[in-house]
């Protein structure tokens, strides 16, 4: 009895401490000046991401997973956590997925962004459960003008609610418990939510909402007299109704998880063709946090800490005007999709430099993967390199990059693919200009033609006044006095260097001479210059 009773005590003090010696801080996100960070282990974390496909999350899928990862240099992986998985029957949770999933991603030192992907997936209910999905009495799909059925489910299903609200907060309940050391470093709350061909619910429940007064918590926000939907509203009143009662919908079932575990939560978006034109709702998916209703769920969904765009178009003004929409003071910028053929690799820098908090391409491993435009249709090592090679860039700098960031010292740009921006953008850094070209030879002043394909990127940071970490590839930075009429600008020193695992830097060798005559250029080479910038009088 001694024995046994020396062996459970044993085995209780093994299971509660080590629990309890792993445990971290709950990750949040921060917010500074109106730039943003997320905290994770006490201290800023950049995303340098990737998404696994759709149906890669599984036990034997992931096998064709990590390998892929690991060539990324990704610090975090996106999956998956479908609610048909864990709920398969009601009230019956299975959550063995989501602790191997844990577990191999601790062992190759990875963090995790988990998807629920409940009452909504790319609009459709296709991830609920069986019992969900085929019962349209408890759980009601949208109504089109004639009174028939939707595909969507109606955010105005109580039952719904109810039931994605518990299994989500069950889901959070067995993170709590499983990973005390957050592995997880955020979890998104539904999957591109919305609808399409139809811009809102036409049920009873949803025209008697219509008809009635619009919520003076949205009212406040839109700066609008009160009246019904369509008197406030008028164009924008089906869009604007729909985007409120979804985004209430999520933030319900997202303050369910919070209250459970506090950890960032954030909803992504099924973005129109491009943020500058009107397109008809029913045209992308309505209901969904777009750029075009990004205040009405400012409004709506209070627990959401960021709304977040999956950006799907190559053209740069558009990927741009993606950036700017989400990049706002009460909105920390993530890129939790984007394509992954090579044009869009080039967008990190852009991204980065407006301050996000993480980037990740959709499609990524070594599963079936999708051959549609604007996918690649190839998954290969040539597909994944662009990707690779910028994670590999940042990632021994990850955590600097996000400090610095949130004191709004960072600047990016990617190549344009308009011939009317002349293969150039220009960085306003204070002081300074920086301006990046592409498609110039290493020498010399010829005009930038571009490189054969889109592909040059650029990434500057301020370390200290007049100092700056650079860095890129297959484009040219020049740096120049923002005011040039009483100094000329000089290079004071150029480091070529790296930083090592304690975030040292270690200097390698001065760039000068032909290296710096003709400005920076980066080439295909991975290359981190501490740039030191002075200036002499004209007279």
């Amino acid at each position: 009895m001694r024995i046994i009773g020396t062996a459970i005590a044993a085995a209780a003090t093994l299971a509660t401490p080590v629990a309890a010696a792993q445990e971290t801080a709950v990750p949040r996100i921060v917010t500074r000046d109106g730039r943003h960070a997320l905290i994770v282990d006490g201290a800023p974390f950049l995303i340098l991401g990737a998404q696994v496909n759709n149906s890669s999350a599984w036990p034997s899928a992931m096998a064709k997973v990590w390998p892929t990862m690991e060539a990324l240099h990704v610090n975090t992986v996106e999956v998956p956590i479908a609610w048909e998985q864990i709920e398969a029957k009601e009230g019956v949770f299975d959550f063995s997925y989501l602790d191997l999933l844990l577990a191999q991603a601790r062992e190759r030192k990875l963090r995790l962004v988990l998807l629920w992907f409940g009452t909504w997936k790319n609009t459709n209910p296709q991830y609920t459960p069986a019992w969900v999905k085929l019962d349209n009495k408890r759980f009601p799909r949208m109504r089109a003008p004639d009174g028939t059925n939707h595909y969507a489910l109606s955010p105005f299903g109580r039952e719904t609610l109810a039931a994605d609200r518990r299994a989500f907060t069950a889901f959070i309940g067995h993170l709590k418990e499983a990973d005390p050391q957050n592995t997880v470093v955020m979890v998104q709350v539904q999957n591109e939510p919305g609808s399409y061909g139809l811009p809102r619910d036409h049920s009873p429940e949803a025209n008697a909402a219509f008809a009635g007064p619009v919520p003076a918590a949205l009212l406040r926000r839109m700066k609008k007299r009160p009246g019904d939907w369509a008197t406030v509203f008028g164009r924008d009143a089906d869009l604007y109704f729909h985007a409120w009662h979804v985004a209430r919908y999520i933030d319900q079932v997202a303050a369910a998880g919070k209250a459970v575990k506090p950890i960032p939560m954030y909803v992504n978006a099924a973005l129109p063709g491009d943020p500058f034109t009107y397109q008809e709702p029913k045209s992308y998916a309505s209901g969904g946090p777009a750029n075009t209703v990004i205040d009405v769920y400012k409004a709506a969904a209070p627990h959401l800490d960021a709304l977040a765009p999956d950006i799907y178009n190559p053209d740069h003004k558009a990927y741009r005007g993606f950036l700017d929409a989400y990049d706002r003071p009460d909105n920390p910028l993530f890129v939790p999709e984007t394509g992954h053929a090579k044009e869009y690799a080039r967008y990190f820098f852009e991204a980065i430099g407006c301050g996000a908090i993480g980037w990740a391409p959709f499609g990524l491993d070594g599963n079936r993967y999708l051959s549609t435009l604007p996918l690649t249709a190839k998954l290969n090592d040539e597909a994944i390199a662009p990707f690779a090679a910028h994670f590999a860039l940042f990632r021994p700098i990850a955590r600097l990059w996000a400090r610095l960031a949130l004191d709004s010292k960072t600047w990016g740009a990617a190549e344009p693919n308009d011939p009317a921006d002349e293969h150039k953008q220009v960085m306003q850094l204070g002081k300074y200009v920086a301006t990046a070209t592409f498609g110039r030879p290493d020498f010399g002043m010829a005009p930038p033609k571009g490189n054969p394909d889109p592909s040059g990127g650029v990434a500057i940071a301020e370390l200290a006044p007049d100092e700056y970490l650079v860095t890129g590839f297959r484009g040219r930075v020049d740096f120049d006095l923002a005011d040039k009429r009483a100094a000329n600008l000089i290079y004071d020193r150029i480091e070529q260097g790296h930083y090592d695992e304690g975030g040292r830097w270690v200097f390698e060798r001065v760039w000068n001479g032909d290296q710096a005559d003709w400005g920076l250029n980066f080439t295909a080479a991975p290359q981190l210059l501490r740039v030191k910038l002075a200036s002499y009088p004209k007279r």
